[in-house]
């Protein structure tokens, strides 16, 4: 009880927990070596230079030799004792390094948590980029009116088919002649069709008829050659612009400007080779010819369905573009206000809109993964911090005698803690960035890790290791010193 008064009314340095100590080492004398020994007191001395400064309410102390006892004096300037973190932190890094397998299991829910959390965003973000870039960009400030607009599932899909119309020339002349937010209005059908070259075939080539304009609303751009024009529409000519795929395969690297290439069964004169486009989920997007549309439905005849697309003049105008060209298509068909439309408007927002919605399911139904991870991460992080205050208890003890206060072991042990999480988050980002690196390089499937997500990991695995230690601090702060000093381990 007399100890334990002399600890509640600083400023004496403690003869009970002196005299504990000396107890301590006696027992260290009788037991182990000089050399043990001399690394045992090296070592307290140590923590009394470092814990020796004591704080009382604001107020500051230093030792006094004046006086025949040694006692600690009060300073006339007060001092806020700054928060040491760098201790904390190398203590528990020298934790891991000196137990290797200890610590990769303590780490490993934490390490599997951010690695899974960071693998499904990077899956995430590289398929929005790559669906905006590849599938949602119709070209610049670009919108389509096809007979359909996107539709997912098989019900509406049935409903649409007896009242959707198709698209006509007549739909696109009508548009076209009216639109004022307009930059270009142009005209597109399609089909697949079988391309030849002397004795090379190649299936499944998409033939495209359109409107000269497309050239500058649409994707596909001569390489080298040219587009179809105005004049070949005119005289419905039979001329194409082949993609960089097509003209690959089928010429194998000689010129293939002038010559005929036949286009299911029909020759057309090659004025022109695309820039390569590249794959879309692995499938080429440069296996197509382009032709005057007059031509197609002169071939082909003028019942298929097509599309209009249509140009904004600026990216702000989209909205209002967008709703001309409703009003308009709804004006040319004669539809009552009430009723639906009778077509579809596709932009590249609703198409970037439906792909995030399926990958939100997928993100969602990660996050009970990851959580899971993360408590069986957490718990485990809390089990080693409480062996670690059993092992260290005399140590506590020591410190706490020395003048450390319950603030002090309590910031000690939850640094730790959070020092060891967050070790566990940078290894689970190194883990994340190379499975997306071999995703990447042998599948089809976009992966893009942002920024953020490292950062935001890094944090979070930080925060669950404050989080988890936070009990096992607090028991450690708790300690009586001079108990701790008789812990025996």
């Amino acid at each position: 009880m007399e100890a334990r008064s002399q600890l509640r009314h600083r400023p004496t340095l403690y003869p009970s927990i002196l005299a504990e100590a000396a107890k301590i080492v006696k027992r260290k004398l009788d037991r182990g070596s000089p050399s043990s020994v001399k690394g045992f007191i090296c070592g307290k001395l140590k923590l009394f230079r470092r814990y020796f400064r004591l704080s009382n309410r604001g107020r500051s102390y230093k030792l006094s030799t004046d006086l025949p006892e040694t006692r600690l004096m009060e300073s006339p300037t007060p001092r806020r004792r700054p928060i040491a973190l760098k201790e904390p932190t190398l203590i528990a890094l020298e934790t891991l390094r000196t137990h290797k397998l200890r610590s990769f299991l303590t780490l490993l829910g934490m390490i599997l948590s951010v690695a899974t959390l960071l693998v499904v965003v990077a899956l995430v973000a590289g398929s929005n980029k790559y669906i905006a870039d590849k599938v949602a960009n119709f070209g610049a400030n670009v919108f389509l009116i096809t007979q359909y607009p996107i539709i997912t599932n098989q019900e509406q899909f049935n409903k649409l088919q007896k009242t959707n119309k198709k698209i006509t020339w007549e739909d696109y002349e009508f548009v076209r002649d009216n639109m004022s937010l307009a930059k270009n209005v142009g005209f597109r059908q399609g089909r697949l069709a079988k391309s030849k070259y002397q004795t090379k075939d190649l299936e499944d080539v998409r033939i495209l008829g359109v409107t000269a304009n497309m050239g500058e609303i649409g994707l596909q751009e001569p390489e080298f050659g040219r587009y179809v024009t105005d004049a070949d529409n005119e005289h419905r000519a039979d001329v194409a612009m082949i993609g960089h795929e097509l003209a690959k395969r089928l010429f194998e690297g000689t010129d293939p400007l002038g010559k005929a290439v036949l286009l299911d069964g029909k020759p057309y004169e090659v004025v022109g080779v695309a820039k390569e486009l590249g794959t879309t989920f692995g499938q080429s997007q440069d296996q197509f010819a382009v032709i005057p549309v007059m031509t197609y439905r002169k071939f082909y005849g003028t019942q298929e369905s097509a599309s209009i697309q249509i140009q904004a003049v600026k990216q702000e105008w989209m909205p209002a573009a967008e709703d001309e060209a409703k009003q308009l298509m709804r004006a040319h068909r004669h539809i009552k206000p009430k009723d639906d439309d009778n077509f579809g408007l596709i932009e590249p927002s609703s198409v970037m809109g439906l792909w995030q919605n399926l990958t939100g399911t997928l993100a969602n139904a990660s996050v009970g993964i990851v959580l899971i991870f993360v408590l069986i991460g957490g718990i485990v992080v809390m089990n080693i911090m409480l062996a670690s205050v059993t092992e260290r208890t005399r140590e506590i003890g020591v410190r706490k005698s020395l003048g450390a206060t319950r603030r002090d072991v309590l910031l000690q042990f939850m640094v730790e803690a959070s020092v060891m999480s967050g070790v566990g988050g940078v290894i689970g980002v190194a883990v994340a960035f190379v499975i997306a690196f071999l995703i990447g390089a042998l599948t089809p499937v976009p992966m893009r890790v942002p920024l953020f997500a490292v950062l935001g990991s890094v944090i979070f695995s930080s925060a669950v290791g404050l989080f988890f230690g936070a009990y096992p601090a607090f028991k450690a702060s708790k300690l009586n010193p001079i108990e701790a000093l008789r812990f025996e381990t």
